[in-house]
């Protein structure tokens, strides 16, 4: 496939992935910190501040978080300012929260990053980082779809209307010279939206032939029988698309550069040891999601899930333009003025300080 139809790819991200812990009410239930690391003595706080809130999903797509609160890197790297973590179900409730200063931090996937960028008019958040790679898949019914033309006249489901995996599907069956209608999901290809909690249950009753979804969701339906069809990562340039992006209050960034400089260090320094440690951290992960949650995953659907996903500080910037233009394309999205969604120089400090390459904006910088 030539360069420039591999880049006509929609960002699969999660911007309805499910929690894995039930909600508590506000915004987010605050995640549990069982076995993470304390304020070591003799800390100091960050600029006097004494706490950063942050958020993310209970989704092995937001591994960065999940291993860095888990294994007390976040901590280490703020010293005495306290973090405190809230886990979401949901891209727009965490951007909520993001523009009400419920929370200073988050883990997002770009379809949310996005449109809360848009809707504020540019002055509410940043992109400041990036986290994750891929882990998003094409599972079908084998009985009933053995080839991608099968896929014809099926009905495949999506987390949600709008979101990158449904903006990500849309723009493959054009792709295939398929005419779906965005809105209705109908044409020569049905799109039922559906929750990821429901998706795996769903497949098993056979009311959909197959979904293109993120992980965990993905492996919960091959341990249904399902297959996978199509990994997306084979759809792109290198193999690379942003499935998470780190964000922050444009205020909190301000106020608090040190404190954001800080937990990028903390980001790096996880990125890093869950490379170099992926059992370990794998378990790490899976233990958070347990904290917060109550329930892990089985091996099953955790080991595969997570060898699909690349951990990665380069938030990928020029294929958050691509599912922009996708999303446009497909009628979900009037054209957005991204310049300045992202404001990667404190991460290049870091990076550069620890002796790596720096990271790209694609021309969407801060100016």
């Amino acid at each position: 496939m030539p360069a420039s139809s591999a880049r006509r790819r929609c960002l699969a991200v999660i911007a309805a992935l499910p929690l894995l812990t039930v909600a508590a009410c506000g915004y987010g239930s605050q995640a549990k910190d069982d076995g993470a690391a304390k304020i070591a003595a003799g800390a100091k706080r960050i600029e006097g501040l004494g706490s950063v809130k942050i958020g993310y999903f209970g989704n092995l797509t937001h591994g960065t978080a999940l291993v860095g609160v888990r294994k007390g890197i976040f901590q280490r790297a703020l010293g005495a300012t306290e973090v405190r973590s809230a886990v979401f179900n949901a891209g727009p409730s965490e951007i909520e929260a993001l523009n009400s200063g419920s929370i200073d931090i988050g883990w997002i996937g770009p379809s949310p990053a996005i449109n809360g960028y848009v809707k504020s008019g540019g002055k509410n958040l940043r992109i400041i980082g990036g986290s994750a790679s891929g882990g998003v898949k094409l599972v079908v019914n084998p009985d009933k779809i053995k080839s991608l033309k099968d896929v014809e006249g099926k009905r495949i489901a999506t987390p949600q209307l709008g979101n990158t995996q449904d903006v990500a599907f849309l723009d493959w069956a054009s792709e295939q010279g398929w005419k779906v209608d965005p809105q209705s999901g109908k044409g020569d290809v049905t799109v039922v939206r559906s929750d990821n909690k429901v998706t795996p249950d769903a497949f098993k009753a056979g009311s959909i032939d197959g979904a293109w979804v993120p992980e965990p969701t993905a492996s919960r339906m091959v341990a249904e029988g399902g297959t996978v069809l199509l990994d997306e990562s084979a759809l792109w340039p290198d193999e690379k698309f942003v499935i998470t992006n780190i964000i922050v209050r444009q205020q909190f960034l301000e106020e608090h550069p040190k404190v954001v400089e800080a937990l990028l260090k903390g980001s790096v320094e996880t990125n890093r040891w869950i490379n170099a440690h992926p059992d370990a951290a794998k378990e790490a992960a899976n233990e958070q999601l347990e904290a917060d949650s109550g329930k892990a995953l089985p091996a099953q659907v955790l080991d595969p899930a997570w060898k699909s996903i690349r951990f990665t500080d380069d938030p990928l910037a020029a294929t958050l333009n691509t599912q922009a233009e996708h999303a446009v394309e497909a009628g979900l999205l009037e054209k957005p003025d991204l310049k300045g969604i992202y404001d990667l120089a404190p991460l290049n400090e870091v990076l550069k300080a620890e002796g790596q390459p720096t990271v790209d904006d694609a021309g969407l910088g801060a100016k």
